[in-house]
């Protein structure tokens, strides 16, 4: 039996359950395929026998692998599975079908495009992680997620659009349309990249993430947060290592986002920018290329997966409870959700690096690896950022839910399944911390490399120390920036008020030239008619007299034209 399953893609019951999930009427039927199906592709992922390329079959003179299983893949197909499960315990609670639908195939396209041997496979799901994941935006059913959901959805089809043209030329080049290693100078390599770049949110095409994740259901945006960035993470690997200005792109990315989340009064938002800022390293270290960097992508994308869909788990319960995840209208939620705040604290600690916890195990080995390529500017970059970190996730964002001021709300705890998923995501980051091992078994690479030394331990409690010293300091002389309820303007306000400007004078100008064309045919219309009335009417010239003599000659003349063309003819 195990045989018979042997090298098929785990993507496959995942997208069998959510097109069941589309057909079913019965909430809780959808629910337990919600649990299954990733179980079902756990297994799968188990039972796949050794690395190689399964599900090869052709079709229109093209060959599609849809399950290259190999080292680099593994680890993500792992994750995406089990992330899979904890939204899938997450969302229990919630009767949507739409969003359970949406979820199911989101998933299984992400892990589809992971496992894809070839550029025809992986614009198939790459194209389908982006129709079925605005379903988990628009799932908001308010006017602000629908246009977001319109935003991200015209960003990820250009994504799409990039990466088919630059494949298309890639393969007219090299006469192959496997997905290994792509030559940014060859034909096509720079869109592949661009399409890569802007599902990994890269500076300056980073604000569909902030744009979209906070506007999606409690549910959505801890799906969101999973798949589409960490994917377009896993293309970077596989396509471009070593591409050296991927270092600085990365050290970039995690620099900018510390300054707009310390401003940030919506808490998801603060997430999103966060997300934003974790990015970057995995950028960086994919810019270094070294086995060392790319155990440190895939170990921090691993871990990241995890502690970012706990903290995004936290916010959408309290979102659930209260609804709102403004700063300004919470705090002291510790006292009627405490299960909540501790299972917050442990995300917070983990995406810190605290000792002990799974970020700190991760992120060891991509500074290790920039500073071990000479990046040494890069890497003050990083180590700042790190320290940024704490600041806006670490400290922020349970310091405002559930302490800070008391809102004076008194709600309920999350629901059981919610609590359940929380303290899933909990101990795995947890449990990662202390047995590192076991994670960095998973790797790529052989890992040689111990992230408990003393000097690494000392170095970054210092760091998180004086991170915690100037954030007390800031908030007990009332220096740290208020929270006020307003909107922050990042980089897309350029665009879209450019953008929104130009779709305004454009429909002006067209609303003008169409009254100004209405106008001249009016008036054709209406000269024509004149003349035409003119001359046919009662009083019109047809209906005069006209001289008997004046009609021989005319007629005498066509009779002539009429018989010197039979003459001629």
């Amino acid at each position: 039996m195990s045989e018979m399953f042997a090298g098929m893609s785990p993507a496959w019951p995942i997208l069998a359950a959510g097109v069941l999930c589309a057909l079913l009427p019965w909430h809780y039927a959808r629910k337990v395929l919600m649990i299954l199906a990733p179980l079902m592709a756990g297994a799968l992922w188990f039972l796949t026998p050794h690395t190689g390329v399964f599900g090869v079959f052709e079709a229109a003179g093209f060959s599609f692998e849809t399950y290259r299983f190999d080292p680099l893949s593994r680890i993500w197909g792992l994750v995406f599975i089990l992330a899979s499960l904890l939204n899938g315990i997450y969302a229990l609670h919630e009767r949507d079908r739409m969003s359970d639908v949406a979820a199911l195939l989101y998933t299984g396209a992400g892990i589809g495009a992971v496992f894809a041997g070839d550029f025809l496979t992986l614009f198939f799901f790459w194209e389908l992680t982006a129709i079925t994941s605005v379903f988990l935006v628009w799932a908001g059913r308010n006017p602000a997620a629908f246009r977001a959901g319109h935003r991200y959805l015209a960003i990820h089809v250009l994504s799409g659009v990039l990466l088919l043209t630059g494949a298309i030329l890639y393969a007219n080049h090299s006469g192959s349309w496997a997905f290994n290693q792509v030559d940014v100078n060859a034909p096509g390599g720079l869109m592949i990249l661009m399409a890569f770049g802007i599902k990994a949110a890269f500076p300056l095409m980073h604000n569909w993430l902030q744009d979209s994740y906070p506007k999606a259901t409690a549910t959505g945006a801890v799906i969101l947060s999973a798949f589409t960035t960490k994917l377009a993470i896993y293309a970077l690997a596989r396509g471009f290592a070593g591409l050296e200005p991927l270092i600085w792109v990365g050290a970039i990315m995690t620099a900018f986002p510390v300054f707009y989340a310390v401003i940030e009064n919506d808490l998801r938002k603060v997430l999103a920018y966060s997300l934003n800022n974790q990015l970057g390293f995995m950028v960086a270290a994919i810019g270094v290329g070294s086995e060392l960097a790319l155990n440190g992508a895939a170990a921090h994308a691993f871990v990241h997966i995890i502690y970012k869909a706990l903290l995004f788990m936290t916010m959408g319960a309290v979102l659930l409870r209260t609804g709102t995840v403004k700063a300004t209208e919470l705090g002291g939620l510790f006292k009627s959700m405490p299960l909540t705040s501790v299972f917050c604290i442990i995300g917070a600690m983990s995406i810190s690096a605290f000792p002990l916890f799974s970020g700190f195990v991760a992120k060891a080995l991509t500074l290790a690896a920039v500073l071990e390529h000479g990046s040494i500017i890069p890497w003050l970059i990083l180590v700042f950022a790190s320290a940024g970190v704490l600041e806006h996730s670490g400290i922020k964002i349970p310091y405002f839910a559930f302490f800070a001021h008391d809102s004076g709300k008194r709600v309920k705890e999350a629901p059981p399944n919610m609590l359940l998923a929380m303290g899933l995501a909990s101990f795995l980051c947890i449990y990662l911390g202390v047995n590192y091992g076991d994670l960095y078994n998973l790797l790529p690479f052989p890992v040689e490399y111990s992230p408990y030394t003393f000097d690494h331990v000392v170095g970054q409690m210092q760091l998180l120390l004086a991170a915690l010293f100037a954030f007390t300091f800031l908030v007990r002389f009332k220096l740290y920036p208020a929270e006020i309820p307003s909107v922050n303007l990042d980089t897309d306000w350029l665009y879209r008020r450019v953008g929104d400007s130009f779709v305004r004078w454009s429909w002006s100008m067209f609303d003008r030239m169409m009254g100004s064309l209405d106008h001249v045919r009016a008036r054709f219309r209406s000269r024509v008619g004149q003349r035409l009335f003119n001359v046919f009417s009662p009083a019109g010239a047809f209906s005069r007299d006209i001289p008997s003599g004046l009609l021989a000659i005319w007629t005498s003349v066509l009779l002539g034209i009429v018989l010197l063309i039979a003459y001629l003819a």
